[in-house]
């Protein structure tokens, strides 16, 4: 078994900032009277689940459905206290990356859990991005830069854009990071390799 970094998500405790990683994939912020919701739309229900328990540990309730298309979705409650993070995220309607954001290690995680896939049997892996948000691709590949996990933007025109990270170094880097995969056997099969 491989030794956890001292920063992995693992080690760091849980928070409400750990959701914008679910904003940097494909995840939505819905704001009414009663507060923000962030939900998201995965393709697999062990993300569901994995991401309802991130939220869980982050003190707030957590809802696993089904979206109008049949896939598995995962949302928080309306609630008052990601009011904030919701407003970092957006520039009038418009999902922005915030100024300066560099994910932490939780965040990485929820980013993985939303989105992240293994490419060419685990030489690469590649983190989601909304196809409806072009404007956050460049700036989330210089966020994760500076988190020290250096990307390739690919597939923005087509349906499926990500970040793509290869090389063993990078990769490592990315799996001491985010910790262990859930226990689920999908989830070990799209969980980067170190």
């Amino acid at each position: 078994m491989a030794q956890l970094s001292f920063f992995s998500a693992e080690s760091v405790p849980p928070a409400v900032t750990d959701l914008g990683g679910l904003l940097a994939a494909q995840g939505q912020v819905v704001t009414s009277k009663e507060g923000t919701r962030i939900s998201v739309v995965v393709d697999s229900r062990w993300r569901a689940e994995a991401i309802a328990e991130l939220m869980r540990e982050a003190d707030l309730e957590a809802e696993v459905g089904r979206s109008e298309e049949g896939n598995p979705l995962v949302r928080t409650a309306a609630v008052p206290q990601l009011t904030d993070l919701a407003a970092r995220w957006t520039r009038g309607a418009v999902k922005a990356v915030p100024e300066g954001w560099i994910p932490g290690a939780r965040e990485q995680r929820a980013w993985v859990l939303a989105s992240g896939r293994v490419e060419a049997d685990g030489q690469r892996y590649v983190l989601g991005l909304d196809p409806h948000a072009p404007d956050t691709h460049v700036v989330l590949a210089q966020s994760l830069m500076r988190a020290g996990v250096a990307p390739t933007i690919v597939g923005i025109r087509g349906s499926s854009p990500g970040l793509r990270i290869s090389g063993r170094r990078r990769l490592m880097h990315l799996a001491e990071n985010i910790g262990r995969p859930p226990d689920d056997p999908d989830a070990r099969r799209n969980w980067p390799h170190n």
